[in-house]
C-alpha cells in the first residue's frame, strides 16, 4: 500500500486519513453532482471500508435521493461549506471523498465517467475514459 490518503475541508475543521487504496475513481455527471459542484461533474475516490478511515471534526449531513433511486448522504463543513465526503445507504461499507478535498489532488486518476447520459457538451472530460450512462455494477 502507498501512503495514506489525507484531506479535509478548506478551513481545516474536518480532516480525514484513509489507509486503504481506492477501489474506484470517477467523474460523475449526474444532476446532483452538477448542482453540488456548480459545474458539469464531481470527481470522487471511493474506498472499500470505513475501518480504514480516521475522521476528525463534525460534518453537516444532507440526504438526497440519487439518480440511482437510493439515498446518498453528502457531508460538508458547517463552517466553510466545503464538500468533503459521501456515504450511500445502498452500500454502507463505502466511503467516498471529493478529489478536491485531498491534500494532494494529483493522487486522483479518474478511471471512468459515470452518468455520462447527463453530461453537457461544454464539460470536456478525458475522451479516453470509459463512459457509463449509470453507475457500473460488478
Amino acid at each position: 500500500m502507498s501512503q495514506a490518503f489525507t484531506g479535509g475541508c478548506a478551513c481545516g475543521a474536518i480532516r480525514y486519513e484513509i489507509s486503504a487504496e481506492p477501489i474506484f475513481m470517477n467523474d460523475c455527471q449526474c444532476r446532483d453532482c452538477q448542482h453540488k459542484s456548480g459545474t458539469g461533474h464531481g470527481s470522487y475516490l471511493s474506498f472499500p471500508g470505513r475501518e480504514s478511515v480516521k475522521l476528525k471534526g463534525e460534518a453537516t449531513h444532507w440526504d438526497i435521493v440519487a439518480d440511482s433511486g437510493s439515498v446518498k448522504t453528502r457531508a460538508f463543513c458547517p463552517t466553510c461549506g466545503s464538500p468533503v465526503y459521501l456515504t450511500f445507504a445502498a452500500m454502507p461499507e463505502l466511503f467516498t471523498v471529493h478529489a478536491a478535498s485531498l491534500d494532494d489532488p494529483d493522487r486522483y486518476t479518474p478511471q471512468a465517467v459515470t452518468y455520462a447520459v447527463r453530461g453537457h457538451a461544454w464539460d470536456h472530460l478525458d475522451p479516453a475514459l470509459p463512459k457509463f450512462d449509470r453507475m457500473p455494477t460488478g
